[in-house]
């Protein structure tokens, strides 16, 4: 039973989620940055056709989030041919009954009933697509439904108690995101899912650019230029092997981001989207989508600049040299393996 459940959770919660998270980041959150790009650029060249085109891509790409995840999915699930090709239907039907979760659901049950049958009927070809489509759309209009309610009811949870408690669910979102964009799991992915949006959302963008910037700089001595930037505008993930080594080197960035979230929700009145929620500093795509937020004033990127990279940078460093004090990290603890 035990080696069970481990399969289930490295297939479909470590792999699969990672896998859904690249397919939105493909689709949906490049798509939202090309689509904001060409708007703020058709405000100085309205008749642009070269900006006009970036816009249309943009569209597009928000549009096929549902058939993006199906492939990114079927890829690291290693789907057959047929199943990979027809799950794309089973994630846009998905998308459109359920959002994300209800898409992640629809393809990973659309592929298991397609692979169950693949290459087992004279009728392959036939065969295949159809049980994939079938299976597909049956559980988006039944479980994806309603896991897409369910998510999308507790998002308005956590976006209204944040309202009425900023300082205690500033803490708590912040630190909850962030630690689960280090941990392999997708907060791309739960963001989207949730439909996080207004205060929650900025905490949640704190705490996950807390987490990058912070092991980021106070990694710096231990790695190269290269890794420092890897996990500055990638993924603070690159720390989790070394988490598991020594667990204190995750204290200085959660507390920044303790720190973070509530100056968020209560004194800056940071907001964001769901999009840009989970993302942090990877690929700017937290800081662009703030802007999108609230605006491209020169307030909100003192704001952001400071809130997002600077004050999480200096607690986070301030936070690991009093731990080496203790003697609890050491040189070499946060140095990042790329052999």
């Amino acid at each position: 039973m035990e080696r069970l459940l481990k399969k289930f959770y490295q297939k479909y919660i470590l792999d699969g989620l990672s896998a859904m998270a690249l397919g939105l980041f493909a689709s949906l959150i490049v798509g939202l940055i090309l689509r904001t790009a060409a708007e703020q650029l058709l405000l100085f060249w309205p008749d642009s056709p070269i900006v006009l085109s970036i816009q249309e891509i943009g569209r597009a790409a928000i549009s096929m989030m549902g058939p993006a995840i199906a492939i990114a999915v079927a890829y690291k699930l290693k789907a057959p041919l047929l199943v990979l090709v027809a799950s794309m239907v089973a994630g846009q039907l998905g998308a459109v009954y359920g959002g994300p979760a209800g898409a992640y659901l629809s393809v990973v049950m659309a592929i298991e009933a397609g692979s169950f049958v693949s290459k087992k009927t004279p009728l392959d070809i036939i065969v295949t697509p159809i049980v994939t489509m079938i299976a597909g759309f049956l559980v988006a209009i039944s479980a994806g439904q309603l896991i897409g309610a369910l998510m999308s009811g507790l998002g308005i949870i956590i976006v209204e108690a944040t309202k009425a408690q900023p300082l205690i669910m500033g803490i708590v979102v912040s630190v909850v995101m962030g630690m689960i964009l280090t941990a392999p799991i997708s907060s791309a992915a739960l963001a989207l899912m949730l439909q996080i949006s207004g205060l929650a959302a900025g905490a949640a963008t704190a705490g996950c650019c807390a987490q990058m910037v912070g092991f980021a700089l106070m990694s710096r001595k231990d790695n190269k230029a290269g890794e420092v930037i890897a996990q500055g505008l990638g993924t603070s993930m690159l720390q989790v092997s070394n988490i598991i080594r020594n667990p204190w080197i995750w204290v200085p960035p959660t507390l920044a981001a303790a720190i973070t979230g509530p100056l968020a929700t209560i004194v800056f009145s940071m907001e964001n989207i769901a999009a840009g929620a989970g993302m942090g500093t990877s690929g700017l795509v937290g800081v662009i989508l703030t802007f999108q937020t609230m605006g491209f004033t020169s307030d909100v990127f003192f704001k952001v600049l400071f809130l997002y990279i600077v004050l999480p940078g200096i607690l986070s460093v301030l936070f690991y040299e009093i731990l080496v004090k203790m003697k609890k990290i050491k040189a070499g603890d946060c140095s990042i393996n790329v052999d």
